[in-house]
């Protein structure tokens, strides 16, 4: 029975933890709803103040109110891309070696060097 090709796993490849994905996507969204928030008080401001031009800022603010929320549910619901599916990544994997890993065998074991002083 051949034993699978030896590859050590690194921390620094595992993906972060779903409570760590769900946090950073609440406050993601909670930073997209008070900005929205800040549009829609900044409007109301605009509009009480008669604001010089205001046909700019109105329909600046009312963009921000409608295209905020719709962006901030959807990247709440949203993953963060796997590795493999980053441009980091795969260009990364371009300047790494192809070179299989080294497989032990199921009765090799792993050399050991031992000093010994004359």
């Amino acid at each position: 029975m051949k034993r699978q090709a030896y590859q050590p796993i690194l921390i620094t490849d595992a993906s972060r933890s779903q409570d760590d994905q769900l946090r950073s996507r609440q406050r993601r969204y909670i930073v997209m709803m008070s900005i929205r928030a800040l549009c829609v008080v900044l409007g109301a401001i605009l509009v009480g103040a008669k604001a010089p031009l205001l046909w700019l800022w109105l329909p600046l603010c009312a963009v921000g109110m409608v295209l905020i929320p719709w962006l901030a549910v959807l990247l709440a619901n949203d993953r963060p891309p796997k590795e493999e599916h980053r441009i980091g990544a795969r260009m990364r994997r371009s300047h790494i070696d192809d070179t299989p890993p080294r497989a032990l065998v199921a009765e090799e074991k792993p050399h050991r060097v031992i000093d010994v002083e004359p």
